[in-house]
């Protein structure tokens, strides 16, 4: 291999690198705004006949679904207290442990933002912008491999991904301890990760779009 030949590898290598940057920083962003975005939940109570199913009016139920959201946000201090619901010991601990993951990706949010400002103004002054098009197709493939995953059986990668993340068995809620989890069915999970997922695709297509758009004006140039 020529030094030419390995500089192009280290370029493709720093490019893929890259990527992945953009990746964790597509999908922190992309479960920050699902996460926030609470119509989601308002607009499907009905459609999920939560009222019928935990015996609760529309206004309580958003009430401790809001009282949850609150306390996964990384700006609230103190404990998880419902607002008209009992929760049990474990279940107040595995809540405790989502919030950890859920702070975890404003952490990551921030520093690769921070990251990936400073490459990009130094790819700009060196007029390099070939990393654009690898990562948004770094960017895609993860999302690509969940779509799938979900399509093919959103119940068994729900499973899956619970039994990854978390350490112990508090995620597996008996309703009768913790009737929270009858006002978070797994369809609702579901429209979450359909969300996260088409967010980080509409990144790598954004990608895609300026690399077209600087493509063009450099060949426009030389016409």
């Amino acid at each position: 291999m020529n030094i030419h030949q390995k500089k192009q590898m280290q370029s493709k290598l720093t490019n893929i690198l890259i990527g992945i940057l953009f990746t964790l920083f597509f999908i922190s962003i992309s479960v920050i705004v699902v996460l926030n975005t609470r119509s989601i939940y308002y607009n499907n109570i009905t459609n999920f006949e939560l009222e019928k199913y935990s015996s609760l009016d529309r206004e309580t139920i958003i009430e401790n679904y809001d009282a949850l959201i609150d306390y996964c946000s990384p700006f609230y201090q103190g404990k998880l207290e419902f607002p008209s619901l009992p929760a049990s010991e474990s279940g107040i601990s595995h809540f405790e442990e989502t919030k950890v993951i859920f702070v975890s990706f404003y952490y990551i949010a921030a520093i690769t933002g921070v990251l990936l400002l400073c490459i990009i103004l130094y790819k700009k002054r060196r007029r390099n912008t070939s990393y654009l098009r690898t990562s948004a197709i770094t960017i895609i493939v993860l999302p690509a491999i969940v779509g799938i995953a979900t399509a093919l059986n959103f119940e068994k990668t729900f499973i899956l991904f619970h039994k990854l993340v978390f350490r112990n068995d508090d995620w597996m809620f008996d309703p009768a301890t913790d009737p929270i989890i009858d006002l978070l069915p797994e369809e609702f999970f579901m429209y979450c990760a359909i969300g996260i997922i088409l967010l980080v695709i509409l990144g790598s297509l954004l990608l895609f779009l300026i690399d077209y758009l600087i493509r063009k004006k450099h060949s426009s140039e030389f016409l």
